[in-house]
C-alpha cells in the first residue's frame, strides 16, 4: 500500500490558482486527489481547474474567495462539500506581502490586509473545515508558513507577524482537532515564483549564495513536504513546523 496515496481524497488549496499554490494542488492531483482550486482571480482558478484535469483526469472545482474576508470562506467550504461531500486535505497557502520603504509608513490598511490572508483567513477556514473533519472521518490540514515567522527581517515585518501567528495556529489547532485532524506547517524559504521576476536578481544572488544550497528553490521542491503531511505517511505527525528553505542561514 503505498502511504502517499490520495486517491479518493479532496484537497482545497487557496491561493492555488499560481505560484506554490498551483505546483501544491497539481502534486496533490497526481498522488490521486480532487482538488477545489481557490484564490481571488476565478479565471485563473477556471485556468488552473482545467490544466489539473487535463494532466491528471482528476476533477477540480475553481472558486472565487478573498481569503482575507471572513464572511466569503463559508460559501467556499459549502461548495466544496456540495460538489465532493468531503475535504480531507485544506492547504491554507493563501499570502501576501507587499512591500513597503520604511516601518513608520506602514499604513493600517496595508497591516490589516497582510493579517487578514496570512492568519485571519486561515483561522476561520480550519475553524470551518476543521470542525467538519473531526465530525467525520478526519483529514489533515497543512499550513503554508515562512522562514520569517521565526527569523523575521526588516523589510516584512507585519508578513512575519502574521506567518509566526499561524506557527503558532498550526500547533494550537492540532490539539483542537486532534486526534481525527492533524495540523502542521511547511516553513518555506525563498522560492522562485512568479512573483520572483520583479526582484533585484543581483541582491537575490548574493543573499542566494549564503543558503546552504545556495539558490532559491522552485515551486515543484516544495510538493513533497506538503504531501507527506496530507497523506497517511506523515499519521503520526501533528502540530509539527516543517522547515524547506535550502538551508538559510
Amino acid at each position: 500500500m503505498n502511504p502517499f496515496d490520495l486517491t479518493g481524497k479532496v484537497a482545497l488549496v487557496t491561493g492555488g490558482s499560481r505560484g506554490l499554490g498551483a505546483r501544491i494542488g497539481l502534486g496533490l492531483a497526481r498522488a490521486g486527489a480532487d482538488i477545489v482550486v481557490a484564490s481571488r482571480d476565478l479565471d485563473s482558478c477556471r485556468q488552473q481547474a482545467g490544466r489539473i484535469t487535463g494532466e491528471t483526469g482528476r476533477a477540480a472545482l475553481p472558486y472565487g474567495v478573498h481569503v482575507g474576508h471572513w464572511d466569503e470562506l463559508p460559501g467556499l467550504v459549502d461548495a466544496a462539500y456540495e460538489r465532493f461531500g468531503r475535504v480531507d486535505v485544506l492547504v491554507n497557502n493563501a499570502g501576501m506581502s507587499p512591500l513597503y520603504d520604511r516601518l513608520e509608513s506602514v499604513s493600517e490598511e496595508l497591516f490589516d490586509k497582510v493579517v487578514a490572508v496570512n492568519l485571519k483567513g486561515p483561522f476561520r477556514l480550519s475553524a470551518l473545515v476543521g470542525a467538519r473533519m473531526a465530525a467525520g472521518d478526519g483529514g489533515s490540514i497543512v499550513n503554508i508558513s515562512s522562514g520569517v515567522g521565526v527569523r523575521p527581517r526588516a523589510g516584512v515585518l507585519p508578513y512575519a507577524a502574521a506567518k509566526a501567528g499561524l506557527n503558532n495556529l498550526t500547533v494550537g489547532l492540532a490539539h483542537t482537532y486532534g486526534p481525527k485532524v492533524r495540523c502542521n506547517a511547511v516553513v518555506c524559504g525563498t522560492f522562485l515564483t512568479d512573483v520572483s521576476r520583479h526582484w533585484d536578481a543581483e541582491a537575490f544572488a548574493a543573499r542566494a549564495a549564503t543558503f546552504a544550497l545556495g539558490r532559491g528553490g522552485q515551486p515543484e521542491e516544495v510538493v513533497g513536504a506538503v504531501l507527506y503531511l496530507a497523506s497517511a505517511a506523515s499519521s503520526y505527525t501533528t502540530g509539527a513546523l516543517i522547515t524547506v528553505d535550502g538551508g538559510q542561514p
